[in-house]
């Protein structure tokens, strides 16, 4: 395990070794903070230690050595099946969980099962690699290329939506924050205080997001900020077992979400669960609401929706012909699902379930939206090793009016 300077920083303060004046001629220091490092003052952003401070600092740093797994982990930032204190919650669940889910799960976006494991241990980013884009009539010209607008160390974006004004919100697990991305790639603070944020889902006037920390729980954000559902008949959300995992909100003020199983919150946060011999992972509602889609592995699971919000005749809608697992996905105003499909790329279905190509990426993708001043660029969230990068494109294609996907 190993420590940032920022980290060696704030544990030297807290506990009392080295004062901040000090400690701030000790580094060298960089002018200005980034999102990430909001309420840290300016000399905590540093990029290398002096001699001095690593002779009087010896046992900081040895701290930081230590092997991971020493320290109980829990709080936000923690997923809560990774919490020191998940068992303990557990042990108070009427109903248990059942046996330990499967991929989609077990392991929310972001954690093991999405490829190389993050935290102090995850290996460096790989770089990106060369990608041809051949054209997709109507979605996509040949030749564009992908750009990248933001890049963020840890898992510190997932869940992606539009905004209304050509930007993009984004979830923080580490951070527990959802920040927002703006449509010139200026990127700033929108909600503090979440608890392992994972995922966001908009319609309409309704804004949510998940909360993976132990004590799971999905949160309204607007119209007003409240807790939409965080227990089911009783016991805490954590008791369905695993991780919540992906969303997509409704217009009626409720949310179908995965978490090891695909299930419908209402309004009033009434959980009803459905499917059958489904690993759910992604989830988006069609822009007419009247079908809800789900990545399932190599394929594409798709439910009628009725006008309870009930979820009725389960039946595969398509296979991921290009490969891969399925993640997040998106529509656009024709109807055309893009489902991300990690280092598969992106793969585009026509309304009928017909595939129409693929959209390939520089990295591993784990989840997309429409956006941009017109709704015409494709962003997507790429992830490797340690490093979240928010990438975009433009498209052929317009993403749907008056929602997040």
């Amino acid at each position: 395990m190993s420590c940032s300077s920022a980290q060696l920083a704030r544990y030297v303060l807290t506990t009392r070794r080295v004062g901040p004046a000090t400690l701030g001629r000790l580094f060298q220091v960089h002018a200005t903070t980034d999102i990430l490092e909001r309420g840290v003052t300016p000399f905590m952003k540093m990029t290398t230690l002096s001699a001095i401070l690593l002779g009087a600092l010896g046992s900081t740093i040895a701290l930081c050595q230590t092997p991971p797994g020493a320290a109980p982990r829990t709080g936000p930032g923690v997923q809560a099946p990774q919490d020191a204190k998940y068992q303990d919650l557990i042990k108070t669940c009427k109903v248990p969980p059942p046996a330990t889910p499967g991929r989609g799960g077990g392991a929310a976006k972001g954690g093991p099962a999405k490829g190389p494991a993050k935290g102090p241990g995850a290996a460096a980013a790989a770089g990106p690699k060369d990608v041809t884009i051949a054209a997709i009539p109507g979605v996509i010209a040949a030749g564009q290329q992908w750009k990248e607008v933001w890049k963020v160390e840890g898992n510190n974006a997932d869940g992606i939506v539009a905004t209304k004004d050509g930007g993009i919100l984004l979830a923080q697990n580490d951070n527990s924050n959802v920040v927002k991305l703006d449509k010139n790639g200026k990127v700033s603070t929108a909600y503090t205080g979440l608890n392992t944020a994972g995922s966001v889902a908009m319609n309409g006037k309704y804004l949510f997001v998940l909360n993976r920390g132990l004590n799971q729980s999905i949160e309204q954000l607007e119209p007003q900020r409240k807790t939409l559902v965080n227990k089911n008949n009783g016991d805490p959300l954590d008791c369905l077992g695993g991780t919540l995992n992906d969303m997509t909100a409704d217009s009626k003020g409720g949310v179908y979400f995965t978490m090891g199983g695909v299930f419908h919150a209402d309004a009033k946060g009434t959980i009803t669960k459905y499917g059958e011999n489904i690993n759910p992972n992604g989830i988006v509602l069609s822009p007419d609401e009247k079908h809800l889609y789900v990545t399932n592995g190599a394929t594409i699971a798709v439910f009628d929706v009725q006008k309870d919000g009930s979820l009725t005749n389960q039946h595969e809608f398509a296979k991921l012909e290009a490969g891969g697992g399925g993640d997040g996905s998106t529509f656009d105003s024709a109807g055309r699902l893009y489902v991300t499909s990690q280092a598969n790329g992106i793969q585009v279905f026509a309304p009928d379930g017909k595939y129409l190509g693929v959209i390939p990426t520089p990295r591993p993708v784990i989840t997309t939206t429409f956006s941009g001043p017109d709704r015409k660029t494709l962003y997507a969230v790429s992830r490797t090793g340690d490093t979240d990068w928010i990438i975009a494109i433009p498209m052929i294609a317009q993403g749907p009016k008056g929602r997040g996907k």
